[in-house]
């Protein structure tokens, strides 16, 4: 199978939805997942280890991505994204009847390691069934998963977790993702394994297991490593260079050297590792502002985050439409300057700033970054031949989710090191202020002090998300003047 004309037309929509429904399912578990963890740590106890409920996901899915995007080259889309939802739906199953928290964290470890397949295979085998020109807009279908599970996720958590267990929380996957695979299973036609088909490199594989490892336990880490940090970067920079040596020698290389030879993919892997950089400037920081700088509540810090996710689809959807009158380039370069003008209206917020403003900040950094990880997405599907394109398209998803760990790490140093040397003698800071009982412990001119002092340090990590984003106008550059079917 090489091209979508292949497969039924009146079948590709029911491949589309389950595709969606796979994403949706993983795009809704963080979020479900963080809106039930006070609950979680009452009954399991553990608070010193909640952190590493996400993190082991976090690193356990990067780690698989490109891995299952390989074998599904070499394998098929089909076996593959059944073996990764299998894994993730039994991790789901284990996670649920965990006793502990160190079982939870094993058993989400585990969950992890499937949900690396279902975001770029889902993707893989959308872009399989609709040609390069159709590609462009089913794209925003997709993407709206994202912004309908942002809304839907903290709000079916907490009713879960208000009139059943805990539990649920993970079990509730179980039919969304046993229809997907049903539906799949009716609908996808089988891969047809090529003449020159060869093994996975498992060496080429292990260095990139060991690099990503350490590096995410560095990143996500950090505070917590102390001088320890260190040997963890010096280590994973040596796995990195292995790696190195192992593609240019191996006959069947993990990444393809049409990977790092194409501008156009490198231009699209580089963006995505720009755009989840910079995507933690404000999902990581905004409701920090809003909580402890406005003084605002989680539920208008949630509501103004949501705007991000709300502007993400929409700008997809017209990615699409755009790329297809205009360029790749074009569509990126609009993307990019709304991504940084929406960073820019960040240094813009002071403690007085209302909803309002901080919502259409929002707003705007989301619409840059639907258009140009859309734009990104589709032109690196396009240039990559069926026998590459899971690698490639899985190469993208993997560079935006180690973006958003060094995009997380750069900007909590720079906030850590302005709070140190603002309030050297406040111990938490933050915290103080975005605790309601604590802050109302302290005294007007203690309070008006910190809270200056944290919105200048939150000003300063607003400068590096600004300049990350300055970063993405010149990958746009890098991408041809050219439309979407003018791949097929």
């Amino acid at each position: 199978m090489t091209d979508s004309a292949q497969l039924q037309t009146g079948h590709r929509h029911w491949i589309l939805i389950a595709c969606m429904l796979a994403m949706f399912m993983a795009a809704i578990e963080v979020t479900i997942v963080a809106t039930a963890m006070p609950t979680i740590i009452a009954d399991l106890g553990g608070f010193s280890q909640f952190g590493w409920v996400f993190s082991i996901y976090l690193l356990t899915q990067a780690v698989s991505v490109p891995l299952y995007g390989r074998l599904a080259d070499m394998v098929g889309r089909k076996t593959m994204f059944f073996i990764g939802t299998s894994i993730f739906l039994v991790g789901s199953v284990l996670c649920g009847f965990a006793h502990t928290m160190t079982w939870l964290i094993l058993f989400r470890a585990f969950q992890g390691l499937g949900a690396g397949a279902i975001m770029p295979l889902s993707s893989t085998i959308v872009a399989d069934i609709y040609s390069p020109r159709e590609r462009a807009s089913v794209q925003g279908w997709l993407s709206s998963v994202w912004g309908v599970a942002a809304i839907v996720g903290p709000l079916t958590g907490a009713w879960l977790v208000q009139h059943f267990s805990w539990s649920v929380i993970f079990w509730v996957n179980l039919p969304i993702g046993l229809i997907s695979m049903l539906m799949l299973a009716r609908w996808l036609p089988a891969h047809q394994k090529e003449e020159t088909s060869q093994p996975l490199n498992l060496a080429g594989s292990s260095w990139l297991m060991l690099c990503v490892t350490a590096l995410l336990i560095a990143l996500l880490q950090a505070e917590q490593l102390g001088l320890w940090l260190v040997p963890f970067l010096l280590f994973s920079l040596f796995a990195g260079w292995q790696l190195k040596r192992h593609e240019q020698r191996s006959a069947a290389p993990l990444f393809p050297l049409i990977i790092w030879r194409s501008r156009l993919i490198v231009a699209g892997n580089a963006g995505n590792l720009i755009i989840g950089a910079a995507m933690m400037g404000i999902s990581a920081f905004l409701p920090t502002w809003i909580q402890g700088i406005s003084g605002g509540s989680p539920l208008q810090a949630g509501s103004v985050l949501a705007m991000m996710s709300i502007g993400w689809p929409l700008a997809s959807t017209l990615s699409g439409r755009l790329m297809l009158h205009t360029s790749y380039r074009f569509t990126a370069q609009l993307g990019a300057l709304l991504l940084v003008a929406g960073s820019t209206l960040l240094l813009f917020l002071q403690p007085a700033s209302s909803l309002y403003q901080a919502g259409f900040t929002a707003f705007l950094i989301g619409t840059g970054m639907g258009m140009t990880s859309t734009t990104f997405l589709v032109s690196v599907q396009n240039q990559a031949d069926y026998q590459i394109r899971g690698i490639c398209t899985a190469s993208i998803m993997f560079s935006r989710m180690i973006g958003s760990a060094v995009g997380t790490a750069i900007m909590g140093a720079v906030l850590n090191l302005n709070l140190q040397w603002r309030l050297p003698q406040v111990q938490d800071p933050v915290q103080q202020i975005m605790s309601e009982p604590s802050r109302q412990q302290l005294q007007p001119e203690t309070l008006q002090h910190m809270v200056a002092a944290i919105a200048a340090s939150l000003h300063w990590v607003f400068v590096v998300a600004l300049v990350i984003a300055l970063f993405a106008v010149g990958v746009a550059w890098m991408m041809p003047r050219q439309r979407p079917e003018q791949s097929d």
